[in-house]
């Protein structure tokens, strides 16, 4: 242990013990273009713990009793960038083919069933996303194939007989803790609701959020009900 504010300098076959090790637990490959990136977390992580040699830090890593710290250390290593409607070619590109293909086959099979999956979901603003943009689509192609029996009013996010499902993961378990915005609990003290300040109203479809009293936008329980996190 020390309380030295010296950076632990780094022999290349450390780093790679590190490279190695963060690839087996979640899958991050950290090449030559970002080790300084890899290095710095470690040196926040080294500091905060007061370690001063890495082969300690990393025995403490791989051992039973660094399970918290190796979870620490992952956490640091996520980029938590997230915004809605991110990526708009890739989002236009997936709401007006893949998505109208994928809704056009469904329904030729009669197959009325949409899962997806939201990887790397953060403070949810891209799954939720990708719920407006499946409603939007729904609703486009349900006025152009009406479902035979009775129209239900008022109209629902998803028209009936379709069914969403959006599973939404992230390796941050602070991320999926509070996931989705705000953690709140709601008038009756046992639910949790989720709400998003005010200023990430650009792009969302204001039939998608409301305001509450505190000034925070709210997701509506119809798009937050097609939801899965794990």
């Amino acid at each position: 242990m020390t309380t030295t504010n010296v950076a632990v300098q780094l022999t290349s076959s450390e780093l790679k013990l590190l490279q190695n090790l963060v690839y087996q637990e979640c899958g991050m490959f950290f090449d030559e273009r970002r080790t300084h990136f890899l290095e710095d977390r470690l040196q926040r992580r080294l500091k905060e713990r007061e370690i001063d040699s890495f082969y300690s830090y990393y025995r403490l890593l791989i051992s039973d009793q660094g399970k918290e710290e190796l979870a620490r250390l992952l956490e640091d290593l996520t980029v938590n960038e997230t915004s809605f409607f991110r990526n708009k070619a890739q989002l236009d590109l997936f709401h007006k083919y893949v998505l109208e293909d994928l809704l056009r086959q469904k329904y030729k099979d009669k197959q009325f069933s949409l899962k997806m999956w939201s990887a790397g979901c953060s403070t949810g603003q891209e799954p939720y996303t990708m719920a407006m943009l499946v409603a939007d689509g729904l609703g486009y192609f349900t006025l152009r194939n009406p479902p035979a029996g009775t129209v239900v009013y008022p109209k629902p996010l998803v028209p009936p007989p379709w069914r969403v499902e959006i599973k939404a993961s992230d390796i941050n378990a602070y991320n999926l803790k509070f996931v989705f915005g705000r953690a709140a609990l709601s008038g009756d003290g046992k639910s949790v609701v989720f709400d998003y300040p005010m200023n990430i109203k650009d792009g969302v479809t204001r039939g998608n959020l409301k305001k509450n009293v505190d000034n925070w936008l709210r997701v509506l329980d119809d798009v937050r009900s097609t939801f899965k996190v794990f």
